[in-house]
C-alpha cells in the first residue's frame, strides 16, 4: 500500500478510536449519573417530606381574636421525631447501571435522616476505579431546631403571622424556614360561641423550607463531579381550621391542617474538569426535576397555651404520618 494511503488509513483509524473512547467517556458519566440520581431520590425525599410537618406546626398561637395592634413575640422550639422507616433503605448491584457495591450484593444504607454507617461504590471511568463513599445521615432520632414567630393584631379580627428561622446546623446539614399567614377569627360573628368562651379561626400561610446535606464526594481522573451537595427547596402552602375553649388562664386548641407542597432538588460544589466535556450539574440538575412532585399532607394538632401576666407558655403536638412537637414562650407587648 503506497505510503500515503497507510498514513490516511491510521488517521482514519486513530480518529475514530478517539471518537468511540469519547462517546462511551460520556456514556459512562451517563449512567453514573443515573446511578446519583437513583440514589438522591431515596436519600433526601425522606428529609423533605418530615419538613413539611415540622414547617406546619405552631403556627397558630390562640384561636381568639386578637385586639386591634396588640404585638406577640415568641422563641419557639420543634422537635420533629424520626421514624425508623425513614431513617435507611436497601440499594443493590442491580439497581445500579455504573457502580457496583465493594464486595457485596446488596446493603442497608442510611437517608438524609438515618444514621453514620457507610459502604463504598465502585465503578470504572477511562479506566480508573471511581470509588465512593455512601453518604451518611444526620443520626438522630429527634430533630430541633429553634425560630422566632411574630403576630400582630389586624382589623376585622385577622392577625398577621411571620416566622422566621435563621440557619440550623445539623449533623452533616442545613435547615432554614420562614414564611408568613393570615389568622380570622370566625366566633366573633357568633355571640353564643363568644359567651362560652369557645373559639373559632382559620389561617392561609405560606412557607418555604430549605434543607441541605452532604452528599456523593465523586472524584474521577478528570477531578470531582461536583454533587457534593445536594438541597431540597420546599414550598408550602397550607389551610388550619382551628377551634379552642378558654379555662380562665389556660387556653386548648385543635387544629385540622391541610398543605400542598411542591418541591424542588438541586446539586452543587465544587465543578471538576469533568465540566470540560460534560456538563454535570446542569444534567443532573434536569434530571432531579423528574422527582419534584407536588404533594398534599393532611394533619391534626392539639395546643395547650397558658397565660401568666404578658408572657404565654405553649406546646403544640401534631401528628399524621410523621409526629411533632413544638414548645414555645410569647411575650405580648
Amino acid at each position: 500500500m503506497h505510503k500515503k494511503n497507510i498514513l490516511i488509513v491510521l488517521f482514519v483509524v486513530f480518529f475514530l478510536n478517539v471518537k468511540s473512547n469519547a462517546q462511551n467517556q460520556v456514556e459512562q458519566i451517563g449512567y453514573l449519573l443515573n446511578d446519583a440520581l437513583l440514589y438522591s431520590e431515596k436519600y433526601i425525599i425522606p428529609a423533605t417530606d418530615a419538613a413539611v410537618y415540622q414547617t406546619s406546626s405552631g403556627w397558630v398561637n390562640s384561636a381568639k381574636k386578637s385586639e386591634l395592634w396588640d404585638f406577640t413575640l415568641g422563641l419557639h422550639s420543634n422537635l420533629f421525631f424520626v421514624p425508623k422507616t425513614d431513617r435507611s433503605f436497601q440499594i443493590q448491584n442491580s439497581d445500579f447501571r455504573f457502580f457496583d457495591i465493594e464486595n457485596q450484593t446488596s446493603v442497608t444504607v442510611p437517608t438524609s435522616l438515618g444514621g453514620d454507617q457507610q459502604y463504598y461504590l465502585i465503578g470504572d471511568l477511562n479506566d480508573e476505579q471511581v470509588r465512593l463513599k455512601t453518604p451518611k445521615g444526620v443520626d438522630k432520632e429527634t430533630v430541633m431546631y429553634p425560630y422566632l414567630q411574630g403576630t400582630l393584631g389586624l382589623p376585622f379580627g385577622t392577625d398577621l403571622i411571620v416566622k422566621y428561622s435563621t440557619k440550623t446546623k445539623l449533623k452533616r446539614a442545613e435547615y432554614q424556614i420562614y414564611g408568613f399567614g393570615l389568622k380570622h377569627n370566625l366566633s366573633q360573628y357568633l355571640s353564643k360561641l363568644q359567651a362560652k368562651n369557645i373559639n373559632i379561626s382559620t389561617a392561609l400561610i405560606y412557607s418555604k423550607e430549605d434543607i441541605s446535606f452532604d452528599f456523593l464526594d465523586v472524584n474521577t481522573s478528570y477531578g470531582n463531579l461536583g454533587i457534593n451537595q445536594i438541597t431540597g427547596l420546599v414550598d408550602t402552602f397550607h389551610f388550619q381550621l382551628n377551634a379552642s375553649k378558654e379555662f380562665n388562664n389556660l387556653e386548648i386548641m385543635t387544629s385540622f391542617i391541610a398543605n400542598t407542597s411542591s418541591f424542588q432538588y438541586v446539586v452543587d460544589g465544587e465543578k471538576g474538569a469533568v465540566e470540560a466535556i460534560f456538563p454535570v450539574q446542569q444534567t443532573i440538575n434536569s434530571m432531579l426535576e423528574r422527582i419534584a412532585k407536588d404533594k398534599i399532607n393532611y394533619l391534626g394538632e392539639i395546643s395547650a397555651r397558658y397565660q401568666i401576666k404578658k408572657i404565654f407558655i405553649q406546646s403544640s403536638f401534631a401528628f399524621g404520618k410523621f409526629a411533632n412537637l413544638n414548645l414555645g414562650v410569647q411575650y405580648q407587648f
